[in-house]
């Protein structure tokens, strides 16, 4: 019982994603520059990057499902948003 107390633990320790994209945005734009200013330690840097990529994962998820809503409502042909 031990173990699945530890593994549960570690996986509450793992942080959650944004409520938003606009806030996963936000908080991949911070790590962005946090990883660039070059003073991360190496294992940090690991983990920011990680959790880019789940961020991206996330905010490309949404636009997805945004594309679909779209879609439907344009009777299913995905219009361009410029006015040529």
């Amino acid at each position: 019982m031990a173990r699945s107390s530890s593994t549960s633990s570690t996986a509450a320790a793992a942080p959650s994603l944004p409520p938003s994209y606009e806030a996963a945005l936000a908080e991949l734009e911070q790590l962005v520059d946090q990883m660039e200013s070059g003073a991360l330690p190496l294992e940090q840097l690991l983990s920011s990057y990680q959790r880019g990529a789940e961020l991206l994962k996330f905010c490309r998820g949404r636009l997805q499902a945004v594309e679909e809503q779209v879609k439907v409502l344009e009777d299913g042909q995905l219009k361009s948003w410029n006015a040529a």
